[in-house]
């Protein structure tokens, strides 16, 4: 008895996990933050190049590197399929967050290596696997069926973590890059390994950078201390004012009642994948832990510029600053509660200081609309890759891009889905990517799309 489809294209994944690593192995070895005075930015450059040449063998169409408004180079491209066929557009990106002091990764942080059964390195789960993953089920379709089943459009970003809006703008400006009837976000993940899962709901988000000024230079604290107005102090008073003693945050002017009304959040798991130290529990506020997650709003302290303790001296500080996130839920307008955060900020700060606050990011939240047949079939294909009925849950980060497809392409479907869980540890040292996780997000794929194209899979 010949194979089914299914099985064909589960045979054709699995023989290109060696493939995918390395793959995986070229893209982790490329330095590419989108921020010249961290990373080259050449290396970046080589990163578009390269991610060009993997879609390209993949066999999509007209794969070109084009300049974005902040600079960034987007990867897009795009291949017809039959007529009246749905158009699928695949989209992850491929620069990455710095690694930090990399005396605190376990092993080379550009250098994908295996350990325990993962693959650490940094990009190695967000975004570059999630990336690999969509190109091993597009090689995997190719293979099986001999063409393509829909139209496949592809768009590889390259200043996601920045949030500059290149990406964004380039989309505004020609919208017919984001034409599609489905958008498939690879930039998320799993609550758990092995567990498919589906994010529905994302909070928006806006960053500001506020610095306070008190006296045109430092003064000694054992003559003026005590009189002096500190610029540290005050800048301190006005970030303790951003949280109430439960930790429920508390911006004026700001609603933070909201409830989360999907799967609840479970704490020993939240507790574990935080890493909480001993007697240290999950803040609730006046809620749930879901609550606090996805439906109210967070404002958390990101970096402070100060004299460190490497280099302390008696002094009464002049001048300080801070990065303040506001993160808020999906159908609460960023902009506002960013505008709130500043006159927030300005008004609790004390000693008749100098404040001066400008924003420096901003993203609307997003909330999916998940009745639709790309839907429907995106949660047969994952049930078929990993054994298990998908499962819907919010995301406390933000990704602009999915509110820009929403505005620019009403009509389409937007999944997020990807090879991230807890133990991929990303944005922090040693992230990793479980294989089986890239394996089975690349595999849930393939089935989306050859089914989305008409085939039945049995």
């Amino acid at each position: 008895m010949s194979a089914s489809l299914t099985e064909r294209l589960a045979e054709a994944v699995d023989a290109g996990m060696p493939r995918a690593r390395d793959d995986l192995a070229r893209l982790v070895a490329l330095r590419s933050v989108a921020n010249a005075a961290i990373e080259p930015a050449s290396e970046c450059r080589a990163a578009a190049t390269l991610v060009g040449e993997l879609f390209s063998e993949a066999g999509v169409d007209g794969i070109h590197a084009h300049p974005t408004p902040d600079g960034s180079l987007a990867v897009v491209g795009r291949s017809g399929g039959p007529s009246g066929a749905p158009r699928v557009l695949l989209y992850s990106h491929y620069d990455v967050v710095p690694v930090g002091d990399p005396g605190t990764w376990s092993s080379p942080p550009w250098e994908l290596t295996e350990r325990g059964g993962r693959w650490y390195g940094r990009g190695s789960a967000d975004c570059k696997g999630n990336l690999v993953a969509s190109l091993l089920a597009l090689r995997a379709v190719r293979e099986v069926t001999g063409g393509w089943p829909v139209e496949v459009a592809v768009v590889c970003e390259g200043s996601e973590e920045q949030s500059s809006g290149g990406l964004e703008a380039l989309l505004r400006a020609e919208p017919e890059l984001a034409q599609c009837d489905v958008v498939v976000i690879a930039d998320t993940g799993n609550v758990e390994a092995g567990l498919p899962t589906l994010t529905t709901s994302l909070r928006g988000t806006g960053s500001v950078l506020m610095t306070v000024r008190t006296m045109e230079r430092p003064a000694h604290s054992g003559m003026f201390g005590g009189a002096a107005p500190d610029a540290l102090q005050a800048l301190l008073t006005a970030l303790a004012s951003l949280r109430g003693p439960d930790g429920e945050t508390t911006v004026d002017g700001l609603e933070h009642g909201g409830s989360w009304m999907g799967e609840p959040c479970d704490p020993n798991r939240f507790r574990e994948d935080a890493a909480l130290l001993p007697g240290v529990e999950p803040l609730t506020g006046n809620g749930a832990l879901g609550d606090l997650l996805w439906a109210r709003p967070a404002a958390t302290v990101l970096a402070i510029d100060a004299p460190p303790v490497a280099q302390v001296t008696a002094a009464v500080q002049g001048e300080a600053r801070a990065v303040v996130n506001l993160r808020v839920p999906a159908g609460t307008d960023a902009k506002a509660a960013q505008d709130l955060l500043i006159a927030h900020l300005r008004a609790h700060t004390p000693f008749g200081a100098q404040v001066e606050i400008r924003a420096v990011s901003l993203g609307q939240g997003f909330q999916a609309r998940t009745d639709g047949p790309a839907y429907a079939a995106m949660r047969r294909a994952m049930r078929t890759a990993f054994g298990r009925d998908a499962v819907t849950t919010g995301q406390g980060g933000s990704i602009p891009l999915a509110t820009t497809f929403a505005e620019l392409v009403p009509g389409a479907e937007i999944m997020l889905l990807g090879v991230e869980e807890p133990a991929s540890r990303i944005h922090a040292p040693d992230e990793s990517v479980d294989p089986e996780e890239l394996r089975r997000t690349a595999l849930a794929q393939a089935l989306f799309l050859v089914e989305l194209g008409g085939s039945t899979l049995a």
